[in-house]
């Protein structure tokens, strides 16, 4: 059967499966499927375009769905035929959650099948890839958002005759840093996004204080079933990294209270949205290979959680405002979130794993001749801009734009004008 084709105004889109192997090493053994969605201009349809890979954030994320002809999608279709990769577990690609992975019968099968789910073998599906649609004597181009950048990082690494040339929009990887280092960054990081919100709704700082205090004293549940707790709540604070994560939160901590039928009651608008707000079920390679992006020869043993009681600001301390916290994983989710719990002895499994193979080359990188634009934001509360700006300086030839313009998110803000500031950089 033929590739599945659909139009929208102004963009073909054709489907594309690929039978991969899980494991690269026994490339004999189990095989799974990785979906890629060819995007094109309508009126280039029949034309020969270079070919740009998209490479999106995470870990565990999807690509995104085209629904109309905007943003960096745009810019990119007036010079390339795009390809949005669906990174293996996610999407149409053959899927990791709680129901796929019931089919093991041990937490240690669930694990090691995990293990095969980081960027090297993400890169390894692209190239496999690439000989396939584009031709193994034709690299292409690359662009990464977020955790996508980590993965181009890798492709510098470990297959740079792939590539034509290559461009990150707040994704240049820590090079061989412990977890620890990356995570009390980002704690401070994140303490000064407390610090602004609050700047800008200071009336939140009593808002949030009631609602803490309110779900000590009373049994609140979500609408799933699930308990919130204290340190789920804090858990909004993932938002503050976006340009509009303030105004999210800000948002929904309006509707928080209303008068029920026991008095002062938190409102189901707010719980549905609240359970809304956090999507680890959802995406569980996020929940349970987040820490393992940054580990090369080590465990991570929860390195967020430990690293957590140097900073004190966030124990939501009576009497002062309470802290969200950022996009950090914590082993109490896997007891807390109803459908992680069934992969939690897998997660702990996977945090006391030391044998994670090294990502990054940097003798390979200090000779990189591929042709490479990053943007670095100044303020990133995700990727933290010094230890991309220390990446920077490992990466032959790299272009750096670092920018206190945009959020994390400015590819999908902005993602016209970013793109197109990079690809000058790149073409001069």
């Amino acid at each position: 059967m033929g590739a599945c084709v659909h139009r929208l105004p102004g963009l073909t889109l054709v489907d594309h499966e690929f039978t991969v192997p899980l494991d690269y090493a026994r490339p004999e053994g189990e095989a799974i499927n990785v979906f890629a969605r060819e995007v094109v201009s309508s009126d280039k349809e029949k034309q020969d375009q270079p070919w740009l890979i998209f490479f999106q954030g995470g870990p565990g994320f999807s690509a995104p769905r085209p629904e109309s002809r905007i943003g960096w999608l745009k810019r990119a279709l007036q010079e390339y035929r795009v390809l949005l990769l669906d990174q293996r577990g996610t999407g149409r690609s053959s899927p990791i959650n709680y129901q796929t992975l019931a089919r093991f019968a041990t937490p240690r099968m669930q694990a090691d099948y995990l293990k095969n789910f980081r960027a090297d073998s993400i890169v390894r599906d692209a190239e496999l890839i690439r000989r396939k649609l584009v031709g193994a004597e034709k690299p292409w181009t690359v662009l990464g958002q977020s955790y996508g950048g980590f993965c181009i990082t890798h492709y510098l690494s470990a297959a740079p005759d792939g590539l034509k040339e290559a461009m990150i929009t707040g994704g240049l990887p820590p090079l061989n840093r412990h977890p620890d280092d990356v995570y009390r960054a980002t704690y401070r990081r994140v303490s000064e996004r407390n610090r602004l919100y609050y700047e800008r709704y200071p009336d939140d700082a009593e808002r949030t204080r009631e609602i803490v205090d309110h779900l000590a004293s009373h049994e609140v549940d979500l609408p799933d079933g699930d308990h919130v707790s204290l340190r789920r709540f804090q858990q909004l604070g993932m938002a503050f990294g976006s340009s509009t994560g303030f105004e999210r939160v800000h948002y929904l901590l309006e509707e928080a209270f209303l008068q029920g039928s026991t008095g002062q009651e938190i409102s189901y608008t707010f719980l549905r949205g609240f359970e809304n707000s956090l999507w680890f079920e959802t995406n569980p390679i996020y929940a349970i290979l987040h820490e393992s992006i940054y580990c090369e020869g080590t465990a991570s043993n929860w390195s967020a959680q430990r690293v957590r009681s140097e900073y004190p600001e966030f124990d939501a301390t009576p009497g002062q405002p309470v802290f969200f916290t950022g996009e950090m994983v914590y082993p109490w989710m896997l007891d807390e979130y109803r459908y992680l719990r069934p992969l939690k002895k897998a997660a702990e499994i996977l945090a006391a794993y030391e044998g994670w193979p090294h990502l990054y080359d940097k003798s390979t990188l200090q000779s990189n001749t591929v042709p490479c634009a990053a943007a670095v934001y100044y303020d990133d509360m995700y990727v933290e801009r010094s230890l991309s700006e220390e990446a920077a300086r490992n990466i032959r030839g790299i272009k750096l734009w670092v920018t206190s313009e945009y959020q994390h998110d400015g590819l999908r803000v902005e993602g016209d004008k970013v793109l197109g500031h990079l690809l000058d950089m790149l073409h001069g």
